[in-house]
């Protein structure tokens, strides 16, 4: 099981949406992380096929996928970040109506159907129209419908965007479980979604991958040093504006900032443990993305 991106570029008009881009995937969890626009959802449609590399290969166990064909797309399971549905489908219906595009026979269908949506949570709602699901119920039918051919490569662009709290923990889990046995890619601009799950961390910014590897690995490449440090009011902004400071908490009489940096900010800082998120905002300054990832 090798997933194989060799010197993968894609331009529009001029613009190079994704550069130069290399990296070799085998069994387990891939997080993709960036800020809106750094090139995910481009790399994920060639990754699917929808769209064609500028220059550049992808191979599966060696093989170019766009020669495969049919036959690649046989192993591959695709969330997009906005998928398609008839509205006024029941769960069920639109999952069987998914697995029939895929070729999926009657009975075998039927089956696959069944497990999934017990594996989703998705049971007691089979019956629902799709249009009256919530957002985390949608996102969990389109797990399902990615799944019905049980797919070796497993590709979620932004799966968890717009669910609470609680709805994102149970998609992790969820991801987290259907990870054996197959290549799952997870982009996202959003940390929590794949600090503890992904085995493995890529950071793509500006279409190029910047670095890669677990979380403690992406951590310690980080030379600058995290520092807490109290602050009074007068303060904050200057602090704001000459610092990356990647978490602010109002104290009485000022805040207590978390600043990253080369040296102490101040005479009273004390040096923390840095985190993913501190990482993040390191490489990607605080440009967190409002805005879908279009390119």
């Amino acid at each position: 099981m090798d997933l194989k991106i060799s010197n993968l570029t894609k331009e529009f008009d001029g613009f190079k949406a994704v550069s130069d881009f290399s990296h070799q995937m085998h069994c387990g969890v891939y997080g993709l992380l960036g800020v809106n626009g750094a090139g995910k959802t481009t790399l994920m449609r060639m990754l699917t096929t929808l769209i064609k590399p500028t220059s550049g290969r992808i191979t599966w166990d060696g093989e170019d996928i766009f020669a495969m064909d049919g036959k690649y797309r046989m192993l591959l399971g695709y969330l997009p970040q906005d998928f398609g549905f008839y509205p006024d489908f029941s769960v069920y219906d639109y999952l069987m109506y998914i697995a029939a595009l895929k070729g999926i026979r009657p009975a075998a269908a039927k089956q696959r159907v069944n497990e999934l949506l017990k594996q989703v949570g998705l049971t007691k709602a089979r019956k629902k129209k799709m249009k009256t699901l919530s957002g985390g119920m949608k996102r969990r039918a389109g797990i399902a419908q990615a799944m019905l051919n049980d797919p070796k490569i497993l590709i979620l662009d932004e799966p968890t965007a717009g669910l609470d709290p609680s709805e994102r923990i149970r998609f992790r889990n969820l991801i987290s479980e259907l990870s054996e046995d197959r290549i799952v890619l997870l982009s996202t601009h959003i940390v929590s979604d794949i600090e503890y799950i992904a085995n493995e961390i890529l950071l793509m910014k500006d279409g190029q991958l910047v670095i890669s590897g677990t979380a403690q690995d992406i951590i310690d490449s980080m030379p600058e040093s995290v520092w807490t440090c109290r602050v009074s009011k007068k303060d904050i902004d200057s602090c704001l504006k000459n610092h990356k400071v990647s978490n602010v908490k109002n104290i009485p009489g000022g805040a207590e900032l978390r600043i990253i940096s080369l040296n102490p900010p101040s005479a009273n800082a004390v040096r923390a443990d840095a985190t993913l998120e501190d990482v993040f905002l390191y490489y990607f300054g605080e440009r967190t993305g409002e805005n879908n990832d279009t390119i």
